[in-house]
């Protein structure tokens, strides 16, 4: 019996990733949660799976649940440091991190120092401070695999692999809400426009950003840490139909790719299982003959300016890639609450890059404090 914690446990991911221990439970336990607000869609989480600590965003949150809990033997605790402590618990196996932003960078630096299995489906924490997660993981020899539909394709496609052989990754993008519209159609759609995407079902943030592209630029630096891989040997290319996952060729040419119908409980199982496979009963499988055809097109830099900016700031490394991330997130919410329009987001992102004066290698503390001033910046910049 494996005991998972889950962050981030009642957005997309998080319910998906309950659903795929719902179907083993001689395999895995849910030991702890954390979620933000969303006390409803918590409270069934804890009356279905019965966890044994819960972390929720605030003081004010926690006495609400509290009250409801009343005849229940549950602790309740807040914010960043309970989902360090979940984190470390001794009885954890794994750490499942699907929180969203770099809220859950300390959270992972705390599994992995306590030598905690971590399956991540939470790219900021890369992003952020890549270079910080990946030396822990060397230094206290921690498993960190990827949830991401793309990485995880990746890993498959490199298991029994040398790393040294890879001439390239190969990313694909199904193009997001947007993919047929040119930057003159962009200008007036809606919130409800840029949450429609044709192929996954995703939280309103990461949609957004697959909108942008930003998503695949995120996927970008992520990939940059994962597989210790430089950027120029990291393509994406635009794929439609979201079967063909990712991809990595050889120096022979050869092409290893990992298909499957566009499903992230199939890579979050994967994630939990490791080297193992097990059942996935309520997931497709794929019929090549129904889908008939696969499409490829390049992917336009200019069109989707975001992606470009990710590959600028991950080459420049140090702090870049951490204004980047927390501009990201400081823009889309400003859109989601309608205080901008949706090209205004890539407009702050790049203002933000612009202002920036690159610290390299940088601690802990100065990537918090850098993410932290980037955001106020911009919030005060529109009043909000």
């Amino acid at each position: 019996m494996k005991y998972i914690t889950l962050l981030g446990a009642t957005g997309s991911i998080g319910l998906q990733t309950l659903d795929v221990i719902g179907q083993h439970p001689e395999e895995f336990r849910l030991f702890a949660i954390a979620f933000g607000r969303n006390i409803e869609a918590g409270l069934d989480i804890i009356h279905k799976h019965e966890p044994e600590m819960v972390v929720v965003e605030n003081e004010k949150i926690k006495q609400d649940l509290s009250i409801k809990l009343a005849n229940q033997s549950i602790d309740i605790l807040v914010g960043k440091n309970g989902m360090e402590e979940v984190s470390r618990h001794p009885k954890v196996d794994i750490v499942v991190n699907a929180v969203m932003g770099s809220i859950g960078l300390k959270a992972t630096l705390t599994a992995i120092e306590n030598q905690k299995k971590v399956a991540i489906a939470n790219k900021e924490t890369l992003v952020t401070a890549g270079h910080l997660v990946m030396e822990k993981v060397k230094q206290y020899n921690v498993s960190l695999l990827p949830v991401d539909s793309e990485h995880s394709a990746i890993f498959q496609s490199l298991n029994g692999e040398s790393v040294n052989s890879i001439k390239k990754i190969i990313l694909t993008a199904s193009g997001g809400s947007f993919r047929d519209k040119t930057r003159e159609q962009l200008e007036h759609v809606t919130i409800r426009d840029a949450l429609n995407h044709p192929n996954w079902s995703m939280g309103a943030k990461i949609t957004i950003d697959s909108a942008t592209m930003m998503n695949k630029g995120l996927e970008v630096i992520e990939a940059h840490w994962l597989f210790n891989m430089p950027y120029d040997q990291i393509d994406v290319i635009q794929h439609k139909e979201s079967i063909i996952h990712s991809m990595v060729e050889f120096e022979d040419r050869s092409v290893i790719a990992q298909l499957g119908t566009p499903d992230m409980r199939v890579p979050i199982q994967y994630a939990l299982t490791y080297p193992s496979r097990f059942p996935l009963q309520q997931t497709r499988s794929l019929n090549l003959l129904e889908i008939g055809a696969l499409h490829f097109t390049e992917m336009d830099k200019i069109r989707f300016p975001c992606l470009q900016f990710a590959y600028n700031a991950g080459k420049i490394g140090g702090t870049m890639p951490t204004v980047l991330n927390a501009a990201n997130e400081a823009a889309v919410d400003l859109f989601l609450h309608e205080k901008i329009r949706f090209l205004d987001i890539e407009k702050v992102i790049e203002q933000a890059l612009e202002r920036h004066d690159t610290v390299n290698n940088p601690d802990l503390n100065t990537i918090e404090t850098i993410d932290q001033q980037t955001r106020e910046s911009i919030y005060r910049s529109y009043h909000y």
